[in-house]
């Protein structure tokens, strides 16, 4: 995108630089000193507006994003109608990978000129950096129509209706991508995660085989093969796509974690030990990490480990039922010494519980006997092998 210098009338003293002299600077690519001279012709006039949008140009040029942006905003002080003021603001915002603080300023520009595809994609790109996935969704997609031979812009708009959860847009930019260049790897998952969350299981295997198949060192894709296997309960064919992606990157905690699971659920509790610490170690975001690895701790009688693993996967996501469920049994059962406060984990696991009535086989009620029992046989230890850190 290109600055353009604003002309002003000369109205400097001998004794200041001119504004036709700091324009003659820019003209002849002596930036350095065309902005000192921008920065003496306001200094002369400080109720210029277009002298600090001039000076915010010749600071831009000079990829001095953050001061361009400062004389911008004075520039918009003194006169928020200065054609062009808001774009370049948002634009030296833009560059200085401050997505938020563009985004108003873009908006503004237009509004301006609703015609304008350059803002429309500019803001469309700095609600994409911001995360702001819907409204990205909104201004990309005009723009993308509008040059359809960019598969660049189609890539970041298909990944936006991706991660906004839009995934009729997202698949139908991904088949467009694919019929440019029918050997994308990337293009292929993508495509297949949009299918996944069409809830359309096999149809995202088959792209992601195809994925495996253009690249097979793809990162990702033998993980995301065996996660979709995973799904669907196909535990021999997950497993053996997350050792490949381990054979790949050994360090990939999330094939560690959902081995972990599958060994968990063979009632391998030692491998699934082993596997899950490690992927805890090298990741700790991994929700269903902790909730396995609380689970084996507790069969092993390792309870306060256990409550520490599960109090983790609460806080990572509190509105999945399962862990509170699991923090709650183990705080039932395991010996005093070991409890916590509980009582606001006893909703959320009733809720998993009718949810899955047909998965569990304990209930929550114990008889005052049953639970006197377990307090006067239970030795007052939380499990006698020795605890495992968690970050």
């Amino acid at each position: 995108m290109v600055l353009a210098s604003l002309a002003l009338p000369a109205f400097a003293s001998p004794q200041t630089a001119s504004p036709a002299e700091a324009i003659g600077l820019d003209q002849q690519g002596k930036l350095p000193e065309a902005v000192e001279a921008w920065r003496a012709v306001t200094e002369h006039n400080p109720q210029d507006a277009r002298a600090f949008a001039s000076l915010g140009v010749a600071l831009a040029r000079e990829t001095k994003y953050k001061e361009a942006a400062a004389a911008y905003r004075r520039a918009i002080t003194l006169n928020p109608r200065l054609r062009g003021i808001q774009l370049n603001l948002g634009l030296a915002e833009y560059k200085q990978g401050q997505f938020e603080a563009a985004i108003p300023s873009l908006r503004a520009a237009l509004l301006q000129d609703p015609r304008d595809m350059q803002t429309r994609t500019l803001l469309g790109l700095s609600c994409y950096g911001a995360k702001r996935f819907v409204e990205a969704v909104r201004y990309l997609e005009p723009a993308a129509n509008a040059d359809p031979t960019n598969p660049e812009l189609h890539q970041v708009l298909a990944q936006s209706c991706l991660l906004a959860k839009k995934y009729p847009c997202a698949q139908e930019q991904f088949r467009q991508l694919l019929r440019q260049n029918p050997d994308s790897a990337p293009a292929h998952m993508l495509l297949g995660q949009a299918l996944d969350g069409l809830q359309r299981t096999h149809d995202a295997i088959a792209e992601f085989e195809a994925a495996a198949k253009v690249s097979p060192q793809e990162p990702g894709v033998h993980f995301s093969l065996g996660y979709l296997h995973w799904k669907l309960r196909q535990y021999d064919d997950a497993k053996r796509y997350f050792e490949s992606e381990l054979s790949v990157d050994p360090d990939h905690a999330q094939a560690l974690t959902y081995l972990g699971d599958i060994e968990m659920k063979r009632n391998n509790p030692e491998q699934a030990l082993a596997l899950l610490s490690k992927a805890v170690h090298l990741r700790n975001d991994i929700r269903i990490a902790y909730v396995d690895l609380g689970s084996v701790l507790a069969q092993q009688g390792q309870h306060q480990d256990a409550i520490a693993a599960l109090q983790r996967a609460v806080k990572l996501d509190p509105t999945q039922p399962d862990a509170h469920f699991r923090l709650g049994r183990v705080m039932r059962t395991s010996p005093p010494r070991c409890r916590f406060p509980r009582l606001r984990h006893i909703p959320r696991a009733a809720e998993f519980y009718l949810r899955l009535w047909a998965d569990f086989v304990i209930t929550f009620s114990m008889t005052a006997a049953t639970v006197n029992s377990e307090w006067i046989s239970s030795r007052d230890k939380c499990g006698d092998k020795p605890r495992t850190p968690f970050p």
